[in-house]
């Protein structure tokens, strides 16, 4: 796919496709997407992941072993249905807790009520990827279901019993003051915390109870823990921030050595009218990526390198370092 190909197949976000082509999907049971059936699109070296929507302007057909997607009857891309491990190809990507405490407006998990995962089924979910030999890398996320303490405890208790595997571990959890340090001696090797916006007066609205100086605290010095190139975070586009506001929150995060993820919006039907959402438009995306990636670049860091969680699926948002052509260096 071209960057433009997969930047449209992202603003869409969604795809017509009979169920029977799709084998293996899930229901994502975090973050925005929380609650929606989805697959992964994979073309060429590039994937996207898509919600499965008969009323999507993309529609899909079979073509021999192909599946080709199309728009106003015309073909744009052509690839095939990528099998998930968990979550995501080629990784244990698990979320312990599907419940939350805290209301972040756009996101419809505090409204879904949630399974908590026992210790023991999240180890017995890992131990069955591991046995198919596909997996690559273990990764951890959660809601709050009691305290951001006890969620990391669980989390500590996770990656003590699974890092006899030996493949990298990325966690993603809320922060607390101690949390670089007993996870890093845990033995992750990747952490994300995610900021939501970077636009301060947004964050006060979509994120209420919550502090983001709090979290940029905890990046900073995760960098100092984990070191370059192991410490990203989401930045969801789509709140009603401006490119401007963009900018200046990744200049922010990148000067203390965090890799941004650019991840687009997407309205719950749960949370209708609780907040403003409009999905980045290709143009959009394409345009910030762009961006994102040349603000990398003069600060060495790199998106392509990590091997846990988001930046190496590469599924819901554009990496741009993998995702945009060479001759755009």
């Amino acid at each position: 796919m071209r960057p433009e190909t997969k930047a449209e197949l992202i603003a869409v976000g969604s795809l017509d496709i009979e169920p029977s082509l799709l084998g293996k999907v899930t229901v994502p049971t975090a973050g925005p997407g929380a609650g929606k059936t989805a697959f992964f699109f994979h073309s060429g070296n590039q994937r996207v992941r898509l919600a499965l929507n008969k009323d999507s302007p993309l529609k899909a057909v079979a073509d021999g072993d192909d599946i080709v997607i199309m728009r106003d009857g015309k073909e744009i891309a052509r690839g095939e249905i990528e099998e998930e491990l968990i979550h995501c190809p080629d990784q244990a990507y698990i979320n312990m807790t599907e419940r939350c405490i805290f209301d972040c407006k756009f996101c419809p998990v505090p409204k879904l009520n949630g399974k908590v995962k026992t210790i023991e089924e999240v180890v017995d979910l890992i131990g069955e990827a591991n046995a198919t030999g596909k997996m690559k890398a273990i990764s951890i996320t959660s809601g709050v279901d009691e305290s951001v303490e006890k969620e990391l405890e669980r989390a500590l208790e996770v990656v003590h019993a699974v890092k006899k595997y030996g493949i990298p571990i990325g966690v993603a959890v809320y922060p607390t003051p101690d949390s670089n340090i007993l996870l890093k001696k845990a033995g992750v090797d990747e952490i994300k915390y995610n900021v939501e916006t970077m636009d301060r007066e947004l964050y006060k609205k979509v994120c209420p109870g919550q502090d983001m100086e709090e979290i940029l605290q905890a990046l900073k010095g995760a960098v100092e823990v984990f070191g370059k190139n192991k410490v990203c975070a989401n930045f969801i586009i789509g709140l009603g921030e401006t490119d401007e506001t963009v900018e200046k929150g990744i200049r922010e995060l990148i000067s203390i050595g965090v890799v941004p993820i650019l991840r687009p919006a997407s309205m719950h039907p749960l949370r209708e009218g609780e907040v403003f959402i409009e999905r980045p438009s290709k143009e959009r995306l394409l345009k910030l990526t762009r961006l994102l990636r040349k603000i990398l670049d003069e600060n060495g860091l790199r998106a392509d390198v990590f091997k846990t969680m988001c930046l190496p699926c590469t599924g819901c948002d554009m990496n741009p370092h993998t995702d945009l052509c060479e001759d755009e260096d």
